[in-house]
């Protein structure tokens, strides 16, 4: 689907006490309004956030190596969430529609080497719980949305543009098997939401 790009300079508050799919839905609210008044425009504006919660903690982006590793030593071995918050701002709206996607994560044992590798790379501070999961690090089930964990949802995401609440979007098709083959497995997950809307349209 058609679709630009745009960012917007918000300090994301992780402090608030509130349950994480919550938080995460504030913080991606936050960003669609500030979007919206950034660039105006009549399109349909999605913005996302993602946080790493542990044993209650919510984790967002290092704020140094320091931090990072600690991050890193922490999550090691263990199952955690991954917690990303939508908002959908649709044209004439004040307030966007959100929803949150959670994703149970298992990291590997890390080695103090495996974290410096991961260090020297220079990618850990742009994210939540200081790791992406596309270098490996972390797996996620196939009854779970590895995509969430990568930033973006987009199973999710489609299900709630396909569902009819904001109007015909133009160019819309189902991702399931798009995911599918990049990962070279099944996602039993994005084909049962998939199959949730045909089944709606019948």
């Amino acid at each position: 689907m058609p679709y630009r790009v745009a960012s917007v300079d918000l300090e994301e508050d992780l402090s608030h006490r509130v349950p994480p799919p919550l938080l995460a839905q504030r913080i991606a609210a936050e960003k669609s309004i500030a979007a919206r008044a950034a660039e105006g425009g009549d399109e349909i504006v999605v913005t996302f956030d993602t946080i790493v919660v542990l044993d209650g903690e919510v984790l967002g982006k290092p704020v140094d190596l320091d931090d990072a590793r600690r991050m890193l030593r922490a999550l090691s071995g263990r199952t955690h969430e991954v917690v990303t918050g939508v908002a959908l701002l649709p044209p004439g709206e004040r307030a966007p529609f959100t929803f949150a996607v959670t994703t149970k994560v298992r990291m590997r044992e890390l080695t103090e080497d495996d974290i410096e590798r991961w260090v020297a790379k220079g990618e850990l501070l742009g994210c939540a719980g200081a790791y992406n999961i596309e270098s490996h690090l972390a797996t996620v089930e196939s009854t779970e949305c590895f995509q969430n964990v990568a930033g973006l949802p987009l199973c999710h995401l489609w299900l709630a543009l396909a569902s009819g609440a904001f109007g015909e979007v133009e160019g819309l098709t189902a991702p399931c098997a798009a995911c599918e083959a990049a990962r070279g497995e099944v996602c039993e997950l994005g084909r049962r939401l998939t199959e949730k809307i045909a089944h709606h349209r019948r």
